[in-house]
């Protein structure tokens, strides 16, 4: 009688997180916002868990992933940028301070896939016209309608950003 193989639920990850080094263990069936909770980041939320809302955004290697979607294991050796990313010495970048200013969030559930989608904009379009701003967050949903604020705080982010 043969023994049967044993087949390992968790696989051991590294990965970059916000500009550190992280070796972690990533369950066979985890999604990124499971691993990202497991760290202590609770930025990115699962609400839909179907990658509709935007609520669970996360940047890997440059581009914007749903997090309930992507299964933990695919970010071994990647980038990734969470809404817990900082500008210098741990103050607010100007995306989100741009957020803060125009008061472009109510009850916030929504707002760190909005900013993440606003720093790949901003990357990619560093003045945006308002086709561009849609373009980039129509994959977010704000359950409280404060979408007239974010579009102000998306062109505040770019004057701050552009000085």
């Amino acid at each position: 009688m043969s023994a049967a193989k044993k087949i390992s639920t968790h696989k051991e990850i590294t990965f970059t997180l916000n500009g550190r080094p992280i070796t972690a263990e990533a369950g066979n069936h985890q999604n990124l916002v499971e691993l990202l909770q497991n760290q202590g980041l609770f930025g990115a939320r699962e609400s839909c868990g179907q990658g509709l809302c935007g609520c669970c955004t996360v940047i890997v290697d440059g581009t914007a992933v749903t997090g309930c979607l992507t299964m933990a294991t695919l970010v071994d050796g990647a980038d990734v940028r969470t809404i817990e990313d900082t500008g210098p010495n741990g103050e607010l970048d100007a995306v989100q301070q741009a957020f803060i200013e125009t008061g472009a969030f109510q009850c916030g559930f929504c707002t760190p896939g909005f900013i993440l989608m606003t720093r790949q904009l901003l990357d990619a379009h560093p003045n945006p016209d308002e086709d561009q701003i849609y373009h980039y967050l129509a994959g977010n949903l704000c359950r409280c309608a404060a979408y007239t604020e974010i579009i102000k705080a998306v062109k505040l982010a770019a004057v701050k950003r552009n000085g």
